[in-house]
């Protein structure tokens, strides 16, 4: 079995971060959420992996290398636009070839691997096996239907009136049926190749879609809520260990990571919370549920529940939650302006200001 992994998409929800970067490399726990699903599918005993890409390649191409450290050979597909999931398989056809293979979404994050979903695929051999989970609006999403055996008899993407809640988890297996019906599509009423369209091309050609109602946690990372929800349920997992210096004037309570050439000097850390390498806290507070990201600088301030990636300084605010800062980014205290606020704002950007 080969695997396939979808990292082609813009990131529009999660702008004006992903102007700059790929939204796959957002880092969770100060890891790029991307590397998360390159480690289950090579914990699935899968070697072979083709990585779809698009204008951040470079990017990608540079964190993840030839898929070695990871214990995966990796190929690259390019993806000159996000023309859907089934493009996506579509653009992969030769890479792919007769093999059965799973599709795996770069930005989706799965608790528990995907072990027990291969493993299964491999017994059973249907055309399509999904993952889905219940979802309070799934309007957002593709929507499978049930018959009262629980064979699904339906799929649709992002429905006006859906016909369950069950949504669609961004991990697929296929076997090679798939590339017939891929190569039967034509584009839907967003202009893409909609994988929920293959699959139901499958359904009505009576072949086999088994499915799963997955019961661990799931999220798409494409937006900043769901982001932060996924860095804390990581860090609620994390062991404490200090690499880095803490003085005897600081403390740490719970689950802290101090990694290498770290320094935590007059502050208070509650964990669960990471302070990435070489990074600064100084006369600081740094609340449960943050990550710290390598080479930061924190001083005279008060952070908690948010990301905060690479070599960004914060420095003199009195409190910052639930947030999520990029990389090199400075945040001060404003001037002594009164009703007043100045602000510099990338594309896209949104801001809430209390008066």
């Amino acid at each position: 079995m080969k695997a396939l992994v979808l990292a082609g998409g813009s990131g529009t929800r999660l702008r004006p971060i992903t102007h700059t970067s790929a939204k796959q490399l957002v880092p969770v726990a100060n890891k790029p959420v991307l590397f998360y699903g390159l480690e289950a599918i090579a914990a699935a005993g899968i070697r072979e992996l083709g990585l779809v890409v698009g204008d951040t390649q470079a990017e990608i191409e540079s964190a993840v290398g030839d898929g070695s450290a990871f214990g995966l050979q990796v190929t690259y597909l390019r993806q000159e636009a996000p023309l859907g999931l089934a493009h996506g398989v579509l653009i992969a056809r030769e890479f792919l070839g007769d093999e059965d293979f799973v599709m795996y979404l770069g930005d989706n994050f799965v608790v528990g691997g995907i072990n027990d979903l291969v493993d299964r695929f491999a017994r059973e051999r249907p055309a399509a096996q999904i993952m889905l989970t219940e979802v309070g609006d799934p309007r957002q999403f593709g929507v499978a239907e049930l018959d009262a055996d629980g064979r699904v008899v339906g799929l649709e993407e992002k429905p006006t009136r859906p016909k369950s809640d069950l949504a669609l988890v961004g991990v697929y297996l296929f076997s090679p049926a798939i590339h017939e019906a891929v190569a039967e599509l034509k584009p839907s009423w967003r202009g893409e190749l909609e994988i929920t369209d293959a699959i139901q091309w499958l359904i009505e050609a009576g072949l086999r879609v088994e499915s799963s109602v997955i019961s661990g946690y799931w999220k798409d990372t494409g937006n900043v809520t769901d982001m932060l929800e996924v860095n804390r349920l990581v860090l609620e997992s994390v062991e404490p260990r200090v690499r880095g210096h803490v003085d005897a004037a600081s403390e740490l309570v719970g689950r802290v990571v101090v990694e290498r050439g770290a320094v935590v000097e007059r502050s208070r850390v509650v964990g669960p919370a990471i302070i990435g390498v070489d990074a600064c806290v100084h006369d600081s507070y740094v609340g449960p549920f943050t990550s710290i990201g390598a080479g930061c600088a924190v001083t005279d301030s008060e952070i908690e529940y948010s990301i905060v990636l690479p070599r960004a300084s914060i420095a003199g605010v009195g409190r910052i939650e639930s947030s999520l800062i990029g990389h090199d980014v400075e945040v001060t205290p404003a001037p002594n302006t009164p009703k007043a606020h100045r602000l510099v704002l990338g594309d896209h950007s949104k801001v809430q200001i209390s008066s």
